[in-house]
């Protein structure tokens, strides 16, 4: 047991080392210093720049030429914070945003040039752009349909992503790993995380393993899967790329349920899954003290488990991912992932230890318990499954796993069985099984998609499908034609939900069946213009302007007011249902209203 901590104390430490590398990177001058312009008034100009945390623009660096006549415009430029500078004396400075109006009756271009530094003692050369006044104008007709600005959306966070971020911003280092701890707990027995218990359960109890090995093998599981998240999210954010993509591929979700499936099959003794007969000789001698499953390989399904059914997108990733990206402090949010892993392992520990504590001694029972984990993993591979095959199709496999589970109970529940009660109570909990499961397989091969209600078909007044609620969408692969169809809204009045998508989003195909699919969506989002940001190949462009939004991946939902403005305590990051956008809809027409 010594050695297994100390070997899985030291992979901590390199991982940690790892981050600490990245700990003084310091944000692009485009990343600290975000400009955006405003001409929506006639005569004048608003250029605002969002200034990241720990960043500062100096006051007297800020210098405007326009164009015809090349001469300093005038400017009107807000009073600064007293600052003592070791480079420049005593100056004025500006933080976290300042917005400067500019007289540009006649003017036709302007030249800005500006210059900042970090906290943390780097000064970047001094930054200089050209605007060309008429060409932002002819995009936003004369109106400020420009993109919705981080900081404008920033100013009413409510949601639980900037909540998150706001925690880790402005909270010390045990008030952020605590915070994300606790959420790790919670977040432990949300559907998303749940598969891992029978993974982990299938691997321990499956194994026939003492109280103590039971932890050992618990143990390795959650510190994988813990560190699994620190590395993927420092990673993730230092790439600028969503690097779940490949493992929320449709294929590649089919493949890992496949995975579960032959697992299932060995918990029903259909065959053994065992190494080739030299390797196992060849690790004998180190593994003669090692009963039941091996710590290698619960490690790798610790990883293979975090990598694809944990929360990609859940709330308080997206939180510390998208600081990690405002403030390039990998430390704070590379150990607050770690925390989330731990706090999420908790509960998987304590059934991993448990379950071999609590069992009685090896008997006939085992071989009951092994099928029964092993529906436990085909039903994990269903609910994967599920996410990337068409919902009747999903919901005939539900069916057919209640009658196979109904079978099992019915031929297997007298075997041993002494009482009446051992015998009858399974039995009719199987009959009711197996007529759920039944009726389940009807309403499939009708076309019906709803588990709890298999017999409410497609056809029937109200029902929506999926091709039918997202026709309604316009879909749009880059900035230019994002800014078109904003543009478009504005002139014809109308708000805009923004649905960041891809092909590979597992999540997003939930979203189109059970959101956009709802009949009382679809009308409710009538007189809404509907834009679809597809994100499948992840293009230079798209990721520029997922960065611009501040959207760090799939799914990602925005609304609009229709002068151009997000709301963004309104915004959605992750699976949500048909009732919180609803809820959310009423919301933004009440602030249209006011």
């Amino acid at each position: 047991m010594k050695r297994i901590i100390l070997l899985w104390t030291i992979g901590l430490w390199l991982t940690l080392q790892g981050v600490a590398l990245h700990a003084r990177d310091f944000l692009s001058p485009e990343q600290a210093f975000q400009l955006s312009v405003d001409t929506s008034n006639p005569g004048e100009t608003r250029l605002t720049w969002q200034i990241a945390k720990g960043y500062y623009l100096y006051r007297d660096h800020m210098v405007i030429h326009q164009t015809p006549a090349n001469s300093v415009a005038s400017v009107d430029l807000p009073s600064g914070i007293k600052k003592h500078d070791e480079n420049f004396g005593d100056t004025e400075v500006y933080r976290d945003s300042v917005t400067v109006r500019v007289a540009t009756a006649d003017a036709k271009q302007l030249d800005v040039q500006w210059q900042g530094c970090a906290d943390a003692g780097v000064c970047y050369p001094p930054q200089q752009q050209t605007l060309p006044l008429t060409a932002i104008s002819a995009k936003s007709g004369s109106s400020n349909a420009q993109m919705p600005s981080p900081g404008a959306a920033d100013r009413d966070i409510n949601n639980s992503e900037g909540h998150f971020t706001g925690l880790l911003a402005g909270t010390g280092w045990a008030g952020v790993l605590t915070v994300f701890f606790g959420m790790g707990i919670l977040l432990a027995f949300t559907p998303c995380v749940l598969p891992m218990v029978p993974i982990l359960s299938s691997l321990v109890v499956g194994s026939q393993v003492s109280p103590r090995r039971a932890f050992a093998l618990s143990l390795s599981f959650v510190l994988s899967m813990a560190m699994t998240y620190a590395a993927l999210g420092v990673v993730a954010a230092l790439a600028g790329a969503n690097l779940q993509a490949f493992l929320q591929n449709r294929w590649t979700v089919l493949g890992f349920g496949m995975i579960f499936v032959i697992l299932a099959l060995a918990m029903f003794g259909v065959f053994e899954l065992q190494l080739p007969s030299g390797l196992r000789q060849r690790l004998a001698d180190a593994s003669q003290r090692q009963r039941g499953g091996t710590l290698a390989g619960t490690a790798a399904m610790g990883f293979l488990s975090a990598l694809l059914v944990g929360p990609c997108m859940s709330a308080p990733l997206a939180g510390a991912l998208l600081y990690i990206a405002q403030t390039g402090n990998t430390v704070r949010g590379g150990l607050a992932l770690l925390a989330l892993g731990f706090g999420m392992g908790v509960p998987l520990l304590l059934v991993g230890t448990a379950g071999g504590r609590l069992l009685p001694r090896p008997g006939p029972w085992m071989n009951r318990t092994k099928v029964g984990f092993g529906f436990i993993l085909l039903a994990t591979a269903i609910w994967m499954a599920q996410r990337v095959v068409s919902a009747p199709l999903a919901l005939g496999l539900w069916g057919a796993l209640l009658l196979a589970i109904a079978c099992a109970l019915a031929f297997t529940s007298g075997a041993n069985n002494r009482t009446a009660f051992s015998l009858v109570v399974p039995r009719y909990f199987g009959l009711l099984l197996g007529l759920w499961g039944g009726v389940m397989l009807v309403g499939a091969a009708a076309g019906a998609d709803d588990p709890w209600r298999p017999l409410s078909f497609g056809n029937q007044p109200g029902a929506v499908t999926t091709k039918a609620a997202t026709s309604s969408f316009v879909t749009v692969g880059n900035a230019n034609q994002f800014q078109q169809q904003l543009s478009a809204a504005k002139a014809s009045h109308q708000a805009v939900l923004v649905d960041f998508s891809a092909d590979w989003c597992v999540s997003c195909h939930v979203i189109d069946r059970t959101v956009f699919g709802d009949a009382r969506v679809q009308q409710a989002l009538s007189g809404v213009r509907l834009v679809r940001v597809d994100v499948t190949r992840n293009s230079p462009d798209q990721q520029a302007l997922m960065q611009r939004l501040q959207v760090m991946g799939p799914p990602t939902v925005m609304l609009l007011q229709s002068s151009g403005e997000e709301q963004r305590s309104l915004r959605f990051v992750g699976e949500f249902g048909a009732d919180d956008l609803l809820e959310h809809l009423v919301q933004l027409r009440e602030r249209e209203g006011a």
